[in-house]
């Protein structure tokens, strides 16, 4: 779930098409809610497609959806909480962070202003990756099966489908550069951040190789988002494949 906020929204509308729900980044992080702002702007986003079918328009750019979607009430609910996360990133997640977005939170709330504007993010999210030789290395202890779970067990609920030989929608722009420069410079951080296990620094006569395991992928698009070199480009899967939650 992307949590930004609301400097993180993108602009909805593009020809032909719009941007809503969780892909928007509609997220309350501080409350940890999203579900009833992806519905609103569904609900709006429908409202502007009927609206303009029916004065007979069609691949076009909807211009009010924006407007539409954040008088649903998107707007005054992400708008007090916008520095939530820029704090969080400048001073962390305890003490200081949470100490001065809390600060904020009631300031907004009471006051309907915060001393601190609204802050902008200070890079983007791969930008923030620390080099291999910045970072403490974490060691988790092994799944126990009640509270913790292994990521087979994790992905194998996603209950995906994938054909295993269609074409790969994950694509490097530059195939050398996982090993050639995200290793040594980073330790290769895609089979750390993917949650699913699609990524893989395996070994062949003796040399180490990347290889995408693209059938795993549950279309978070993390790796999209998050890769240092910018070279992974999440694509539409082939036939509209991946995930199927059903049960859940």
């Amino acid at each position: 779930m992307t949590s930004g906020g609301w400097q993180s929204i993108p602009d909805l509308a593009f020809p032909g098409g719009a941007l809503i729900g969780c892909a928007a980044g509609f997220m309350n992080a501080p409350r940890l809610k999203a579900i009833h702002n992806a519905i609103l702007s569904g609900m709006a986003a429908g409202d502007a497609v009927g609206a303009a079918i029916t004065a007979g328009r069609a691949n076009d750019w909807l211009e009010t959806l924006q407007d539409q979607v954040f008088a649903t009430g998107i707007e005054a609910e992400l708008k007090p909480v916008r520095n939530m996360k820029p704090l969080w990133s400048r001073f962390g997640t305890l003490f200081g962070g949470l100490v001065l977005a809390g600060f904020d939170m009631w300031t907004n709330q009471l006051f309907k202003t915060s001393i601190f504007g609204t802050l902008p993010h200070k890079s983007a999210d791969f930008a923030a990756l620390r080099r291999e030789d910045e970072r403490k290395k974490t060691k988790y202890e092994r799944p126990d099966g009640i509270t913790t779970f292994d990521r087979p067990a994790s992905v194998f609920l996603a209950n995906l489908s994938h054909d295993e030989d269609q074409p790969n929608h994950l694509l490097l722009d530059d195939p050398t550069i996982p090993i050639r420069q995200n290793l040594p410079r980073y330790g290769e951080p895609a089979p750390l951040y993917c949650p699913a296990g699609v990524y893989e620094v395996a070994e062949e006569g003796g040399q180490p190789v990347f290889r995408i395991h693209a059938a795993n992928c549950v279309h978070c698009k993390t790796c999209d988002i998050k890769d240092p070199a910018q070279n992974i480009t999440w694509v539409p899967p082939e036939g509209g494949s991946g995930p199927n939650y059903s049960g859940m």
